[in-house]
Parts: structure tokens; C-alpha cells; sequence
């Protein structure tokens, strides 16, 4: 449950300023177990070759929204024209700005899903991994992904499908009031298609693997996923939703 909105999976009201966002404890907590999860998950690349075909960013102007320190954002600036990330967890944008330093148009800003600091009409791609978008509650963020996107642009939201694969019920044991059925219903009547993807993580000892099971999971869940993984490696799937801004429109 990466970087779960509690607002949001209980049914608040969406928060609006930096200074209310409520703790995503797994990075912020820990970052550097956070990082060695970030470079396990994904293995097989099916899940970047997903985002890159629904939502191409060659020569784009990319926006990542909850970016964390800052780790996919080196990867968009491959091939985007420019790359902000924004983050409202001041040592994480610091990592993130440290992380960027030194790539052309790349940069950081402090700044929530439901107030991007940033102008009408700047983006081509808006980007949202496993952050802050997990359906009802989350209306702010998606108003705000549409007034900074172009027209034609596109707002692409990867979460965990806590449907699937063993990752999936141990995300719901560890979060029972979150709801992915209702959530996949609130994309769908948004105007988002959806792309589900099955990838690996793949970690390269069991103590790194453990490390990540407890910082995603409740104690109880976290040592019985640890006992049920014998190897190194987990099947996990995604949902990608993808939506994009009518072309032509006229702003008022």
C-alpha cells in the first residue's frame, strides 16, 4: 500500500495545503529502505514500457506528482523536454533537488497533488506513482492535474491492484477499509481507461526483502508476507489509469 492518503481510504475530506498533508510513514519514515525498494520493483520493465506507451513523454513536458526523493524523475529526463517533481515532505524534496542536480530541466518543488505549484497549461504528461490518487477524496489532485495539463495532455495514475497476487491481499489485510473495487469505479466514471500490469520485484537478499515487507505492512502482515515468500522475488500487479485532456479547449 505504497504511500497510501489515509484522508482518502477513510473517507475525509481531501487536504489541501502542504502543511495538512498527512504522513506517507513508509518514505518518509524510512527513505533508505525505501529506495532499495524502489530499485527492486519493476524488474521485468513491464510496467515503465506501460506508462511510456500510454502516456509518451519524448520531448514532453512531464510533471510527477508525489515524486518522494525524487527516483523516477532521472528516468523521465531521458526523453522529457523538461521534469518537475513535486513533493509536500520538505527532507524529501531536498533528496530529490540533490538527486536532480546537475540534469538539464529537471527540478523540484515543494507542493501537494491538491495545490501544484505550478502554472495553467505547463504539462504535456502528469505522472502519479502510488501517490496521493486512490479514488473517492481524491478530486482536488485530479482538478488540479487537469488545469496544469495542456490540452490534449494526459494524466496517467499507476496504484497497486490490491486485487491481485498475494501483495494484493496483504495490502488489504493491512488496510481493510480501503476499497480498490470502489476505487477502479471512481477512475472509470472519471473518464479513465485502465491498463492492468503484472511485473516483478525482485530483491537481491532476503534481508533487504524484509526490510520493505515492514515498512509497507502492518507487523502481523508484514512477518506473515516474509514467511510466505520463500525467494527473492514477488508477483505484483498494477492498474494504470490513463486519462487525457480534450484537445482544443478552451479555458475560461
Amino acid at each position: 500500500m505504497t504511500r497510501f492518503r489515509r484522508d482518502s481510504v477513510d473517507g475525509r475530506a481531501p487536504l489541501r495545503s502542504v502543511s495538512d498533508v498527512v504522513e506517507s510513514p513508509n518514505i518518509w519514515r524510512w527513505p533508505d529502505v525505501y529506495e532499495r525498494e524502489n530499485e527492486a520493483q519493476d524488474a521485468t520493465g513491464a510496467l515503465w514500457d506501460t506508462v511510456a506507451a500510454l502516456a509518451p513523454h519524448d520531448g514532453a513536458d512531464v510533471v510527477d506528482v508525489g515524486c518522494g526523493d525524487g527516483y523516477h524523475l532521472p528516468r523521465f529526463a531521458e526523453r522529457a523536454r523538461s521534469v518537475v517533481g513535486v513533493e509536500p515532505h520538505a527532507p524529501l524534496v531536498a533528496r530529490a533537488r540533490e538527486r536532480v542536480a546537475g540534469l538539464d530541466a529537471s527540478r523540484v518543488e515543494r507542493g501537494s497533488a491538491a495545490a501544484l505549484p505550478l502554472p495553467d497549461d505547463s504539462a504535456d504528461v502528469v505522472h502519479a506513482r502510488t501517490a496521493y490518487f486512490f479514488g473517492p477524496g481524491c478530486e482536488p489532485g485530479l482538478a488540479e492535474a487537469s488545469r496544469v495539463l495542456r490540452p490534449g495532455g494526459v494524466l496517467v495514475i499507476v496504484d497497486l491492484d490490491a486485487t491481485r497476487h498475494s501483495y494484493g491481499a496483504w495490502m488489504r489485510a493491512s488496510a481493510p477499509r480501503y476499497d480498490p473495487a470502489a476505487a477502479e469505479r471512481f477512475f472509470a466514471r472519471a473518464g479513465f481507461a485502465v491498463r492492468r500490469v503484472d511485473t516483478q520485484w525482485r530483491f537481491p537478499d532476503r534481508a533487504t526483502l524484509a526490510d520493505v515487507l515492514r515498512i509497507e505492512f502492518t507487523p502481523a502482515v508484514a512477518a506473515r508476507a516474509i514467511g510466505d515468500t520463500p525467494g527473492l522475488s514477488l508477483s505484483v500487479a498494477y492498474r494504470v489509469h490513463v486519462r487525457r485532456e480534450p484537445a482544443g479547449l478552451v479555458r475560461p
